[in-house]
């Protein structure tokens, strides 16, 4: 099979690690053609703390893609999220000697190595510079400055920064699992890109990804990211709280959450009896079914109010309802039962369950247009517009990772997000020096 036009995303979480290979099919709709799933071991939240044991999940998740697939996976774009995320705005301008000469990318490159050089926390790098809108001359609420006129040239980021350290253990697990790391992406951006329309993004939506380890939250509003965080609380800690309530193992209480778990006390009925077999020989434990919503739906309150924060902190109380259409839940949390209904009583806000089939080709089965797919459907997709394919395999072990298929940091989905199209030409000019810093950066993790 041909190689060069094949992409994979590596979506290392908490509880799954999934690596997916996929393709545009003649339509420009992605066709995947294999995925690999195993048990995350050695990520807590988001973080890496076992590196072995992520490293032996990776190459289990590749190999299962690859056998399912025909194909040798070599380079991977991979997602990274966790407590350590945070997010920040920034304004910075450039002052240009010829205002008679119209702008070019260049001027754009200048403009976005400026704001890398912001000076971060101790231990601190930033993973994405998003530009929002731009000013020339003081003109406000310019979407593409390229092409046009003008002397000083302003701009609002929305910056994305991460922990160095877990940074380089993600990058030293993939380059261990015998990979080539492509790209780092931020995860909530991912999924946005698999999940939410053009249209919902130029509206205003909060989009909100419920992992194992952690919560995503990624606003757009204009066509554009406006904010984005990561809340330190998923599904784990719903399948901890029904083990300690119920006195059950972790095992016993994810199966019971996933097939009798309800987010609505009010559903369940008190006769409704679940049983559970004792451990070793021990009676079977009764639970109702009640209970378990009670427990479930007192975290996942906790849950959304956090993120109900979040939303509320990016535009006054006041604006809310002006400044977001409404929400849309995916990742594996997202299929508890009767969720969008307690987020619409919560937020008071339209809600949906966000499926990545939008962008996948019409076969596609079941289980890849599940929103547990959502982030890896997106990291597939951010690999593909970037023209970021999978190198073909070369024989003597050589190294095939090319200076352009470096860490193209800042344009992830950036473009996508905030000015539309840019030739792909343009969108390797801006960000290569970067991309070779930040691989650099990576390789002496070693």
């Amino acid at each position: 099979m041909e190689q060069q036009n094949i992409a994979v995303g590596l979506d290392i979480g908490t509880t799954k690690i999934v690596a997916m290979i996929g393709r545009y099919n003649e339509y420009n709709k992605v066709e995947i053609l294999g995925i690999g799933k195993s048990k995350s071991l050695g990520v807590h939240r988001g973080v890496v703390n076992n590196i072995t044991q992520t490293i032996q999940s990776v190459q289990q998740a590749v190999q299962e893609a690859e056998s399912v697939s025909g194909i040798k996976i070599q380079d991977v774009v991979v997602g990274i999220a966790g407590q350590h995320i945070r997010s920040l705005q920034h304004s910075d301008y450039i002052t240009r000697a010829n205002a008679d000469e119209v702008i070019d990318n260049h001027d754009i490159e200048l403009l976005c190595n400026q704001v890398h050089k912001l000076v971060m926390l101790p231990g601190e790098e930033i993973i994405h510079v998003l530009p929002q809108e731009y000013k020339v001359d003081g003109q406000s609420e310019i979407k593409e400055p390229v092409g046009m006129y003008g002397g000083r040239v302003e701009a609002n980021f929305h910056v994305v920064v991460g922990q160095v350290a877990s940074i380089r253990n993600i990058g030293r697990c993939v380059k261990s699992a015998g990979l080539s790391l492509d790209t780092i992406t931020l995860e909530p951006l991912a999924s946005a890109n698999a999940v939410l329309s053009q249209e919902e993004k130029e509206a205003g939506v909060a989009l909100i990804d419920i992992g194992g380890g952690t919560t995503d939250l990624a606003i757009f509003k204009d066509g554009i990211i406006r904010h984005t965080a990561v809340i330190p609380f998923g599904g784990n800690v719903i399948t901890e709280d029904i083990k300690e309530g119920c006195s059950i193992i972790e095992k016993q209480a994810e199966l019971l959450k996933i097939k009798f778990g309800s987010a609505w006390p009010g559903e369940n009925k008190d006769n409704e009896i679940v049983s559970i077999p004792g451990l070793r020989g021990r009676e079977p434990k009764e639970i109702t079914l009640k209970n378990l919503s009670k427990i479930i739906h007192a975290r996942v309150v906790e849950i959304i109010e956090q993120v109900y924060l979040e939303i509320k902190n990016y535009g006054h109380e006041e604006q809310k309802k002006k400044l977001i259409a409404g929400i849309v839940l995916t990742g594996g949390g997202s299929q508890l039962k009767h969720l969008k209904q307690l987020v619409e009583y919560i937020t008071g806000m339209d809600t949906r369950i966000g499926y990545p089939n939008e962008h996948l080709a019409g076969d596609s089965d079941a289980e890849t247009t599940s929103p547990l797919f959502a982030t890896a459907v997106g990291l597939v997709m951010n690999s593909l517009e970037q023209g970021r394919y999978n190198s073909p395999v070369v024989e003597d072990n050589t190294d095939t990772t090319s200076t352009e298929n470096t860490i193209s940091e800042l344009n992830d989905n950036g473009t996508d997000v905030t000015t539309g199209t840019v030739p792909p030409q343009a969108k390797k000019s801006i960000f290569d020096r970067w991309a070779e810093k930040f691989k650099d950066f990576l390789d002496n993790a070693e």
